[in-house]
């Protein structure tokens, strides 16, 4: 009995299940919470728009670390190497970069 994995019912209401697209995400962080901003950046809008927020505890946001370095294994191994354009693993970017917009200042 001690080996049976708890299952969790999980409702997924309409609105949600369409998903919000995103290809920025803004991390920040203190000592008790991790943010992320989920924004978009489409060419003739004047800033990224940020369509969602997560905030969670440095332990949740861990787990999810973990969850994605086992999902992108999995994934490529079905369908191949990710190609990010010659960027380092795991680098980061300088906001300034993309253009004056009202976001998070570090």
């Amino acid at each position: 009995m001690e080996n049976e994995k708890k299952q969790i019912s999980l409702e997924l209401k309409p609105e949600v299940a369409k998903g919000t697209y995103s290809n920025l995400a803004i991390i920040t962080h203190s000592r008790s919470e991790f943010i992320i901003d989920f924004a978009t950046m489409l060419p003739g809008l004047p800033k990224p728009e940020i369509g969602n927020r997560l905030i969670m505890t440095p332990e949740h946001a861990k787990r999810l670390l973990n969850a994605l370095q086992d999902n992108i294994i999995k994934y490529e191994n079905q369908f191949g190497m990710i190609d990010l354009d010659g960027q380092q693993k795991g680098g980061t970017f300088n906001i300034e970069n993309f253009g004056p917009f009202n976001g998070p200042k570090s």
